[in-house]
């Protein structure tokens, strides 16, 4: 579809808004940030906010549904791939670490300031993180399936182990750090795999 010159002009307007919320609410806290102050710090009036976001809720939904609709994007690729099921498996395993990581201050965000989400925004983004985990598990089931994983493990506890860890990365991660996000995502998915390899 053409690109409008008026959706070609409100995008970056779109996109400050989040990378300032993003900033403010990592320097401030979700409650400490009010939208005047991520108004001002974009350089917008606050009819110009509400044009894009219903909310602060709405913001904060948003800086973490990017990542996620990017990760489930990516995810989906790997799915349907030609490659061999463990093969998939790892290359999902593996990116939806780096990803992560390459997102981490809006993971980190998120996962500090869900609980203050309204109740009706915390049910959407259930939803959406549960359709992500269902499409990874469901990874792990196709490889039950043909033996190539083991079975006596339930392929929805493996999925919650994995991602147990993957959303505990925002509080020891530093980039700074001796491992890089491709190292942390191989030994994360070279873990997953190992625990589904049949004995």
């Amino acid at each position: 579809m053409a690109r409008t010159a008026s959706t070609t002009v409100e995008e970056p307007v779109r996109q400050r808004l989040l990378s300032v919320a993003t900033r403010l609410f990592a320097e401030r806290g979700f409650e400490g940030t009010s939208v005047q102050e991520i108004v001002a710090a974009a350089g917008v009036t606050k009819g110009a906010m509400y044009h894009y976001f219903d909310s602060k809720d709405d913001l904060l939904h948003e800086i973490y549904a990017r990542v996620l609709r990017m990760q489930m994007e990516r995810l989906t690729r790997f799915a349907e791939g030609e490659s061999p099921i463990e093969e998939r498996l790892h290359a999902a395993a593996l990116d939806v670490v780096v990803t992560t990581v390459e997102n981490l201050d809006d993971s980190k965000i998120f996962f500090r300031s869900n609980h203050q989400l309204s109740p009706e925004t915390r049910k959407v983004v259930r939803a959406e993180r549960r359709r992500y985990h269902e499409r990874f598990r469901d990874l792990v089931i196709e490889g039950q399936n043909t033996g190539t994983f083991r079975s006596d493990i339930p392929a929805e506890m493996a999925v919650d182990f994995f991602f147990g860890s993957v959303h505990h990365l925002g509080t020891w991660y530093h980039p700074e750090g001796h491992l890089s996000g491709q190292e942390v995502g191989r030994y994360f998915a070279d873990l997953l795999l190992a625990s589904l390899r049949p004995e």
